[in-house]
């Protein structure tokens, strides 16, 4: 029995305007995989970047070394391939080419065949008028919640 993984983002979406989501697979060692199922890893500071092959990879995901490990542990911070569809791939490298856009990774989960999988969107970065409006928004609507719960 497994217990359900799901390791989030929680800074893209106040940083970034999310404009399209893509699940991807990632390509993991054997140590890798058995820390994540640990919950020992970590998307905050990530990103994802194209090479010159034009494959995607997750740069700055944490995977903590596995405790068990031995000389075959894994490094923490290495660059994780990305799979997606040669289509998907494609559109997504145009568009961080031609409109400046950012790839960021929003959640790491285990499906249901336990495999490990990467929720990457298509994003572009907020202003600082955008996040304090973002703020501004998220207290009107607790005070409203608020207001609503004190008249129920």
């Amino acid at each position: 029995m497994q217990k359900n993984i799901n390791i989030q983002n929680k800074k893209a979406k106040f940083q970034y305007e999310i404009l399209e989501k893509y699940t991807a697979g990632i390509v993991l060692s054997g140590t890798e995989i058995k820390s994540i199922r640990n919950s020992k890893a970590s998307i905050a500071e990530s990103f994802c970047e194209f090479n010159d092959r034009g494959e995607l990879f997750v740069v700055n995901m944490t995977i903590e070394e596995y405790k068990y490990g031995t000389h075959y542990n894994h490094r923490p911070k290495a660059e994780r391939k990305l799979l997606l569809n040669k289509r998907e791939l494609k559109k997504l490298s145009k568009e961080v080419q031609n409109t400046g856009l950012t790839i960021i990774p929003l959640r790491l989960f285990i499906n249901e065949n336990g495999l490990a999988k990467l929720v990457v969107a298509l994003a572009k970065g907020k202003k600082l008028f955008d996040k304090r409006e973002t703020i501004k928004d998220r207290d009107n609507k607790r005070n409203l919640d608020r207001i609503k719960k004190a008249y129920n």
